[in-house]
């Protein structure tokens, strides 16, 4: 087998180490925050309309389920239902939603 039709892997851009350490600091502290903001939405210092209405940047990759299963009494076949009445996916991010669905949910939660 001759070196031009061998396999090639695709692989990400060379790091340097200083550059892998920011990364993991940027997303340990998107974990944090995402983890903070969760435990606020579930003891009921914040609510799901505030979040929706205008999420913070570090929870606009987070998916919309995950979101919702975080919310006081909503698990996940809820959150699974609340979803699939709103038309969307389940791979869908907070930052992904189309007003037309921010729309949606925002009225089933009574915003």
């Amino acid at each position: 087998m001759s070196a031009s039709s061998s396999k090639q892997f695709n692989t990400a851009p060379a790091r340097s180490i200083g550059q892998r350490m920011d990364a993991l600091g940027k997303a340990n502290e998107v974990r944090s925050r995402r983890a903070a903001l969760k435990a606020d939405l579930k003891h009921g210092d914040v609510s799901i309309n505030e979040i929706l209405a205008g999420p913070p940047e570090f929870l606009l990759t987070a998916k919309v389920a995950d979101l919702l299963m975080a919310a006081p009494k909503c698990g996940r076949v809820k959150s699974a239902r609340i979803m699939e009445l709103c038309r969307i996916s389940p791979s869908k991010t907070v930052g992904g939603l189309s007003e037309r669905q921010r729309q949606e949910l925002l009225a089933y939660f009574g915003g």
